[in-house]
């Protein structure tokens, strides 16, 4: 059964993106930059909701050249939408109409490659809170974006312990932490 990674890419307070600041906070390094695009990153099926869709298929519509979008052109990407129409124009997307978390499961069942997300906090949301994350990735970028900042990433999560199973360190600056999450009913030593 392939493993699913929620991965994300935070400012280190915590949000999304920022209002005005370029990719990767205008921070990211060449060894950063070739780890992303290369190698292992992508063999796997990423999954996404509507809103990363757009983004992300607007991107590589733009910068069908660059190589982390050639490197995403070439994956199987699976969107869950309710709002999208069938045939999606990005190479290589299946979009899925069902409940999402129920979908993932039967694919965590039926598919041989690793599941990955991109963005999409609700889903990811969705997909921990029903116990199918197998692994939580955080790119830590060394920027505090409080006044700026959009989408706190995990805000309406449920508590969560995470297990740190390997960090690193690209480019001096930015950090990759990767966990084992386990939901919790609430905090450690509470009486239920």
């Amino acid at each position: 059964m392939p493993n699913l990674m929620v991965d994300f890419i935070i400012s280190l307070d915590g949000y999304a993106s920022a209002e005005g600041w370029p990719g990767f906070w205008g921070m990211e390094g060449p060894e950063y930059l070739e780890w992303v695009t290369s190698g292992p990153e992508y063999e796997h099926t990423a999954l996404m909701g509507a809103t990363t869709y757009r983004l992300m298929s607007g991107f590589a519509a733009k910068m069908p050249d660059d190589p982390g979008m050639a490197a995403m052109n070439a994956l199987p990407k699976v969107v869950f939408s309710s709002t999208l129409k069938a045939p999606l124009s990005w190479a290589n997307t299946e979009l899925v109409r069902e409940d999402a978390v129920e979908a993932v499961r039967d694919l965590k069942q039926s598919s041989s490659r690793p599941l990955r997300t991109i963005g999409s906090l609700s889903l990811c949301r969705s997909l921990l809170a029903a116990g199918l994350v197998d692994r939580f990735r955080v790119g830590v970028f060394p920027v505090i974006t409080g006044a700026t900042g959009k989408e706190r990433i995990f805000d309406g999560y449920p508590d969560v312990a995470l297990d740190l199973v390997e960090s690193r360190t690209f480019d001096g600056r930015i950090q990759l932490l990767e966990y084992v999450p386990r939901v919790l009913e609430g905090p450690p030593g509470a009486s239920s």
